[in-house]
């Protein structure tokens, strides 16, 4: 009974998959028609002229690009309880976050149709193409250990907050709690390091067959459950462990990390692209390095090439008119209530029949002090191919820029926390260095004769300092996660006065 129903319920999540596969501007264009007519009464369609837009042109005409922080007043107004400003529905939660870049709190919000429509319907989805792209599974013969963050306790009844995937968590149905771990009260507790504790209790007890969460905390979290039971590999503990779905930052960095303590070779990882905002891509082939963008999930899509944003011009393309290799901020309108919002993600396509992307960096965390116009993705590309000729592995790392005295020269200093650590910390730096210079075009013109730039400098962090520094923040556990790039000095000079 249960595998018809399971079947029954994948089949009707890759039939849709497969309509927007084959019509994926038709569906595009009717979700910004559904979405316009759905909020045309609300405030900010009024303001906005929504009933005298029949198509993209008329929208792009009433309605402007903006950030966060431009967006930020009609949040705020719908967070102090008025009604139908962004959505014409009710908000009951709202998504905390403090980003990468910025300490400030990001309050978004997250509706009954965003919710239900776009974040549950891509955890379906997720399922749906993991059981149809990756073979045999008994996933559901056990339980799914999930690690998320925390909600806020707010004397309010006028809405819920804190970390999407802990509102996530509250809010499932019940048949994903029957196969979830840990129990809903210790999900959601605030207390990273007793939640910790409590998680490990639960999980070494249960039958754990799938793991989903942020890399970088499932694998504190998976170390300490190492460690307590005296194991050297999960597979001791989990024999039926057989896949991770993982996302919030690149897997690639920790993928030597989890093949160390998971030895399983019939093991999968499986990628998803979500955030506050949305739902936006799942990993849909097992080799795939590019995510499907998924296009009926109730958020219409622009893109504005990253260079052309940089110098202050917000002239979005369509999917029709997007190209491979270019990056790409990402511009959308939501089933959420946000209208031509920009959340602050970069994205080159891998594919355009289907649309696949991958993440490549955000709008503010970059380095460009120097001209030098380092994303992240460059950052981690030389950073592992350092670490793979000299064997070692890293946690963490945070990159900023240091300003040499009485000189126009400066450099980049890496704080990185090693796991394994290289034998030759100076060599290291050289073949970082080296392999930064093949990949940026900008920073090999800026590292010429070291007349803007001189070599990297590389501080070894052993004393937990990134985690002090994400206690010190509040953000320990849930999706929170070091920065890799600043062009401020913020992070770097507080880590440095914690050693």
């Amino acid at each position: 009974m249960k595998n018809t129903v399971l079947s029954f319920l994948i089949g009707q999540r890759n039939k849709e998959i497969k309509e927007f596969l084959e019509n994926p501007i038709h569906i595009q264009n009717e979700v910004l028609n559904n979405l316009i007519r759905k909020a045309k009464d609300t405030e900010f369609g009024t303001e906005h002229n929504f009933d005298l837009i029949n198509n993209y042109t008329d929208y792009i005409n009433n309605v402007p690009v903006r950030t966060y922080e431009e967006f930020y007043s009609f949040i705020n107004r719908s967070r102090k309880g008025i009604q139908n400003v962004i959505w014409p529905t009710k908000i009951n939660w709202y998504s905390k976050s403090s980003g990468t870049t910025n300490s400030r709190s990001k309050y978004i919000p997250i509706t009954k149709e965003s919710l239900f429509k776009c974040h549950f319907k891509a955890g379906k989805d997720m399922l749906a193409l993991y059981t149809s792209n990756f073979g045999n599974t008994n996933i559901y013969s056990g339980k799914g250990l999930m690690l998320g963050g925390s909600l806020d306790k707010l004397n309010s009844s006028l809405f819920q907050q804190g970390d999407l995937s802990a509102i996530l968590i509250d809010k499932f149905p019940f048949w994903v709690n029957m196969h979830r771990i840990p129990d809903k009260n210790t999900a959601l507790m605030s207390n990273w390091e007793e939640k910790l504790s409590r998680i490990a209790e639960q999980a070494i007890k249960s039958n754990i067959t799938n793991l989903t969460g942020v890399p970088s905390w499932m694998l504190v979290l998976l170390k300490h459950i190492l460690n307590i039971t005296d194991n050297d590999n999960l597979s001791e503990i989990w024999p039926n462990l057989e896949v991770f779905f993982h996302g919030g930052v690149n897997f690639n960095p920790y993928r030597n990390q989890f093949n160390e303590i998971i030895s399983n070779s019939n093991m999968n990882y499986l990628e998803g692209y979500n955030g506050s905002e949305g739902f936006f891509a799942i990993q849909d082939l097992k080799d795939s390095k590019g995510l499907l963008l998924l296009l009926n999930h109730g958020i219409f899509y622009e893109f504005i090439d990253l260079k052309e944003y940089n110098k202050g011009k917000n002239k979005p393309i369509l999917l029709d008119a997007v190209k491979l290799g270019v990056n790409y901020v990402i511009v959308i309108s939501t089933n959420g209530g946000l209208w031509r919002y920009v959340i602050g993600d970069v994205v080159s396509f891998t594919s355009l029949n289907p649309f696949r992307i991958r993440v490549v960096g955000r709008t503010k965390s970059f380095l460009n002090v120097f001209g030098e116009e380092v994303i992240v993705e460059h950052a981690d590309q030389a950073l592992l191919q350092a670490c793979k000729k000299f064997k070692a592995i890293f946690d963490e790392y945070t990159v900023a820029p240091f300003f040499i005295s009485n000189s126009s020269s400066g450099r980049h200093q890496w704080l990185i926390d090693f796991s394994k650590e290289p034998n030759d910390i100076d060599q290291f730096a050289k073949v970082l260095d080296e392999n930064l210079i093949k990949l940026n075009s900008d920073y090999a013109a800026k590292r010429t004769n070291n007349l803007v730039l001189k070599e990297p400098e590389v501080i070894l962090i052993k004393n937990n300092e990134f985690y002090k520094w994400l206690k010190y923040n509040n953000r320990l556990g849930g999706q929170n996660k070091i920065p890799r790039l600043r062009n401020d000095r913020e992070i770097v000079d507080f880590i440095l006065n914690q050693r």
